[in-house]
């Protein structure tokens, strides 16, 4: 059995698959990549612990169809998340939530995000 990596290099290797492959990081205002963020990947953690998903409004079936794809490129290319319990899988989707929020909103150099005339 293949041996888990440590949990910051599955939160890097999770981190470079979104930053490499989805396009919905790079809304243009600070408000929606937090919004958009929360909402993906809080979807993509309960995906991915065989939890419900509330679909009631057209935004929620919107990120779901983004969380779905990502849940479903996470299962396929990181093994070592069939090993994880549900417990360590929320802790480490916590700490991609985080490392993202950086990535592309307190941490990002685009002034744009802030600008209150865009």
């Amino acid at each position: 059995m293949e041996q888990q990596p440590p949990l910051q290099q599955q939160i890097e290797q999770m981190i470079d698959y979104i930053m490499k492959k989805c396009l919905w990081q790079f809304h243009s205002r600070s408000w929606d990549r937090e919004r958009q963020n929360a909402q993906i990947l809080g979807t993509t953690t309960a995906l991915l612990c065989d939890e419900p998903v509330e679909l009631s409004t057209p935004e929620q079936r919107c990120y779901w169809a983004d969380a779905v794809c990502l849940a479903e490129a996470y299962r396929e290319r990181f093994a070592w998340l069939a090993t994880m319990s549900h417990h360590e899988i929320r802790a480490l989707m916590q700490g991609v939530h985080q490392r993202l929020d950086f990535l592309t909103i307190s941490g990002s150099l685009n002034a744009e995000l802030t600008d209150r005339h865009y």
